[in-house]
């Protein structure tokens, strides 16, 4: 009887393998990545790659979950878990706006809206590891917050994806179709602070009473 063993996804070939699939999507497209150029940007030989990676699909899957699950890590150090929800939610716009202002954001939106009939998983992957997730670590430091009696909110989940939105403003949309390609720092500081004073009225404890 044939047992099919699972595939070890760890180690620094592994690491290799990510970091050359990233150069190479991000440089080529999905369609235009090849896997003799993903192997070659890896340094690795095309009988490792498949080793870890059966198709493209997978590889791209992969990469976009590993950075999304880079960047998150990297804010959730930075956010002290008992600071006021007024920090944190700044801390937290700007993370995002980071994210989707980068190079890696714009092309990986690119590429799966470019795929989508094709390839859909590829974008309900990305969306899954990235902006689904971060909703749901926002939505669970609102309900402590909620806990702190800082804010009041019924549907946390939904106030999460709400604050998601008031982040992006326009810029998000004026740096996906390319109306600008370099968002000045002052303008970023002003969209995170009105996103932030914006959401705070609406939830912030006694805004009920105050509306």
């Amino acid at each position: 009887m044939n047992i099919e063993r699972p595939i070890n996804r760890k180690g620094r070939k592994y690491a290799q393998v990510l970091d050359g699939a990233q150069e190479v999507f991000l440089r080529d497209g999905f369609e235009g990545a090849s896997v003799d150029e993903i192997a070659r940007a890896s340094g690795v030989s095309k009988a490792t790659l498949y080793s870890y990676f059966p198709d493209k699909r997978e590889m791209f899957m992969d990469m976009a979950r590993n950075q999304c699950e880079r960047h998150a890590d990297s804010m959730l150090q930075e956010i002290e878990q008992d600071a006021s929800a007024e920090h944190v939610l700044e801390m937290v716009a700007r993370g995002v706006l980071k994210l989707i202002l980068s190079e890696f954001g714009l092309k990986i939106f690119r590429i799966c809206v470019a795929e989508a009939d094709r390839f859909p998983e590829l974008g309900q992957h990305f969306y899954e590891t990235g902006p689904a997730m971060g909703r749901r670590h926002l939505a669970e430091f609102l309900r402590c917050a909620c806990l702190r009696g800082e804010l009041e909110i019924d549907d946390p989940e939904m106030a999460a994806a709400q604050f998601q939105e008031l982040v992006k403003s326009d810029l998000y949309m004026r740096f996906v179709f390319g109306v600008e390609t370099d968002i000045a720092q002052d303008e970023i500081d002003r969209v995170v602070s009105e996103a932030v004073k914006t959401f705070m009225a609406r939830y912030g404890s006694g805004a009920g009473a105050r509306a």
